[in-house]
């Protein structure tokens, strides 16, 4: 494969970080249209002004050697007859739920409210600054899930310190608190934080069952490293529209 080589970046300009592309995604939607890379590579100099992509570009990037920049990953998307989102994984940031739904910075920024450079700050610094009415507006163009919406907002690492301090002492202590960081039930909020202090020390006292010291400190390590995902799994099965 012959090397494939960029423009060079701009100096002090450094690229926005890409998002979480989907490899499988790309060859599975270029082979239903019966094209080949040099078919793909021809329509994105062509139609999308970028000369430099070549048919070695388009197989790295389906190899997952390479990954398309926001720009290349338009183009791709274009020649594809997809939407930018159907290329891309599970989003995790404010940029990747954005370029998921084929939104400009600027449809974001004016659908909140923000002004678009204080805006392009929050997503080039992963850091959401927006009002609760702002952030349900945020939620609603973006379709953001409620957990999406935690992240996003940048309260998991909040939630997680919670969730801990609920499921290692006294549950019934950070019921509050979980509540007013996330906008559920209270009492699905409690039935999900006594199920979660249940279900750890019960692996607490099966551990130590077996006698292993070792053993206890690596399945709670475990368990409370994955804290956030067990309560909106507990949430999702207890009340399935709640998130």
């Amino acid at each position: 494969m012959r090397q494939v080589r960029r423009p060079p970046a701009q100096p002090n300009r450094p690229s926005p970080p890409t998002p979480p592309f989907n490899a499988p995604a790309v060859r599975r939607l270029r082979a239903a249209l019966s094209m080949g890379p040099e078919h793909v590579a021809y329509g994105m100099r062509v139609s999308y002004g970028l000369p430099y992509v070549t048919p070695d570009l388009v197989t790295a990037w389906e190899r997952g050697v390479a990954v398309p920049s926001n720009p290349e990953l338009t183009a791709l998307a274009g020649v594809l007859w997809c939407s930018p989102g159907e290329l891309l994984g599970r989003p995790r940031t404010l940029r990747e739920h954005r370029m998921a739904r084929g939104l400009a910075p600027e449809d974001v920024a004016r659908a909140v409210g923000h002004e678009l450079q204080a805006y392009l700050r929050m997503e080039e610094g992963d850091d959401w600054r927006g009002t609760e009415r702002q952030s349900a507006a945020l939620a609603e163009l973006l379709g953001l899930r409620l957990p999406d919406l935690v992240t996003v907002t940048g309260r998991d690492a909040r939630l997680a310190d919670l969730l801990r301090s609920a499921v290692t002492t006294r549950w019934q202590a950070y019921a509050r608190p979980v509540g007013k960081l996330v906008p559920l039930d209270r009492r699905l909020v409690e039935d999900a934080l006594q199920e979660l202090h249940r279900e750890y020390h019960g692996q607490m006292v099966a551990t130590l069952s077996w006698g292993s010291e070792g053993g206890t400190s690596a399945a709670g390590r475990e368990f409370l490293d994955r804290i956030v995902d067990h309560f909106w799994t507990r949430v999702s099965d207890r009340a399935p529209g709640a998130i």
